[in-house]
């Protein structure tokens, strides 16, 4: 019942290892996706949120406006902490069923946990091996200016609103280097996923 973190900072390629690790049988929980689950319209999480920082952060149909909610927090840590409060006790909670729901149906699957916020979040979680994908912060800007079309000042602030590449990296057990091609990326990850009985069985 290996439990695997996959954690990197924003544009990473984290999501591309992800979903190799899927292709070779990995179950993937996203914790994104979780998130998004856990704010849903009609949910005790939107409700907070709404109670907290007003029905301005809702959109007309009910459901969070993202980019409200993400102006109103990002810079403010005091706003981050309150937000964080009510959201990650919830994501805990719902990963926490869906890796119960995973084991449940095969004792064996390797459930792999795609989690930016490892370091903030999750870290004193139990996980039978942790995986960061690397590549440094100038790189990681690049792609954001480039492929996601964010000015390079706002590129710069999401990066500086993360914890540093050191702390990731001292928690590591397998670093994942992106900082290449994409096909050298995904023989990295090919190597992790057959490489992984030897990394899980040395505990």
């Amino acid at each position: 019942m290996p439990l695997v973190a996959l954690t990197g900072g924003i544009a990473s390629g984290k999501s591309t290892i992800a979903r190799r690790l899927a292709e070779h049988g990995a179950v993937l929980v996203d914790a994104d996706q979780v998130v998004r689950d856990v704010q849903l319209p009609g949910s005790p999480v939107l409700a907070a949120i709404a109670t907290e920082f007003g029905d301005v952060m809702l959109r007309s149909d009910g459901s969070l406006d993202r980019a409200a909610l993400g102006s109103r927090v990002f810079g403010d840590p005091a706003a981050v902490q309150r937000l964080n409060a009510i959201v990650h006790p919830a994501v805990r909670l719902e990963s926490q069923r869906q890796f119960d729901e995973a084991f449940a149906a095969d004792p064996d699957a390797v459930v792999v946990y795609d989690v930016p916020l490892l370091v903030e979040a999750r870290l004193n979680d139990h996980w039978d091996l942790i995986v960061v994908a690397h590549a440094a912060a100038d790189v990681r800007r690049r792609r954001l200016v480039d492929l996601r079309g964010l000015s390079e000042q706002d590129a710069a602030a999401r990066i500086a609103s993360q914890v540093s590449d050191q702390e990731r990296l001292g928690l590591a057990d397998v670093v994942i280097d992106t900082a290449g091609s994409l096909e050298d990326t995904l023989r990295q990850a090919d190597e992790l996923w057959a490489g992984l009985p030897r990394l899980l069985a040395r505990e």
